[in-house]
């Protein structure tokens, strides 16, 4: 898996200050995306375990109230088995913090079992999510007064 970015104090990708990751890798091709150079699974760097040492670091300071993870898609089977491990270290650091998840799946119909987006990755993945925001971005439905998500159709969906 590859990342195109990380954002070590975010503040727009879920609540307090954050630190988030953008993967590579997109299927969804959302017509007005704001991140479209991540469609692409080869763009930017490899996510190695010195990225994973280097986000785990970051989320130590007491004012990080977790990590978020955003795309391209994370939800795309290969991101999920790279992200599933990670995720779970992130847990058994760091249990006080929240995991945000962003996808333009659809958790109920996409993401559950028999779902297009579901692997054998896919029901742990979401065990470890704190709080998902799914749904595709609609360019006709964009709504900047939106907090934590781009167009209307978009949901936040507590999973804990």
């Amino acid at each position: 898996m590859n990342y195109g970015n990380i954002k070590k104090t975010d503040v727009s990708n879920g609540e307090g200050v954050r630190v988030s990751l953008f993967v590579s890798g997109c299927r969804n091709h959302c017509k007005g995306c704001f991140n479209q150079e991540t469609w692409n699974f080869s763009f930017g760097k490899p996510f190695t375990p010195e990225t994973e040492t280097e986000l785990l670091q970051a989320l130590a300071p007491d004012y990080i109230a977790g990590l978020s993870v955003l795309g391209g898609e994370p939800f795309e089977e290969e991101n999920q088995r790279v992200l599933l491990p990670f995720l779970r270290k992130v847990r058994e650091t760091y249990p006080e913090k929240t995991i945000w998840c962003y996808t333009g799946y659809v958790y109920d119909k996409d993401l559950q079992k028999d779902g297009r987006k579901h692997c054998e990755a896919t029901d742990e993945m979401l065990a470890l999510i704190d709080v998902l925001v799914d749904g595709p971005f609609i360019e006709e439905q964009r709504d900047i007064s939106l907090q934590f998500r781009g167009s209307r159709n978009q949901r936040i969906l507590r999973l804990k």
